[in-house]
């Protein structure tokens, strides 16, 4: 089970506590503290995030704010023995609607193995993950095999979020849909 539990951060040092491994991933140049100083410094999207949005003629993307922001978002998948912890989750608003995002940050990091060198002598479990993912994406056909692992798994992840924001705040809320 995933806590949904939300509690505000009043500075960089909150978003500590929310790693995996506090100890080991909390180090000046590495991605977890980076991010956590980047975003509570920003007023909407720091900058290297807010690039790309404005650069994309997707009009979902279109004068996109962000609306809340989750450090290190758990997101259940089969496959694993626990849930997949996203380095941030934003709920966003554009101009075409709502917009899932998941955050992958790197400093000087990869985007961790590629999908030949993850599935490379497959675990049952990672095939399971694996598949699934390809169907929360509705990619029929495995991508290329140079293709990083954690783009995948981010991308499936705010799929997955967002059709459980829109089934909890939209399908169960028929308020919702007449306002």
């Amino acid at each position: 089970m995933v806590n949904r539990i939300l509690a505000f951060t009043s500075g960089p040092q909150d978003w500590r506590k929310l790693l995996a491994d506090p100890v080991k991933h909390w180090r000046t140049g590495y991605s977890a503290r980076t991010l956590a100083y980047c975003w509570e410094a920003s007023e909407g999207f720091p900058p290297e995030v807010a690039a790309p949005f404005m650069q994309c003629s997707d009009p979902l993307m279109a004068d996109l704010v962000p609306i809340l922001a989750i450090p290190e978002f758990k997101v259940p998948l089969p496959g694993g023995a626990r849930a997949s912890q996203n380095d941030i989750f934003v709920l966003a608003r554009s101009a075409a609607g709502s917009v899932t995002i998941m955050v992958e940050g790197k400093v000087n990091e990869s985007f961790g193995p590629t999908l030949d060198e993850w599935t490379y002598e497959a675990s049952a479990g990672k095939k399971k993950r694996l598949d699934f993912l390809l169907r929360k994406l509705g990619l029929t056909a495995q991508p290329p095999g140079t293709i990083r692992y954690q783009l995948l798994h981010r991308a499936a992840s705010a799929v997955i979020t967002g059709k459980w924001l829109f089934t909890v705040w939209v399908v169960g809320n028929p308020m919702f849909l007449q306002s």
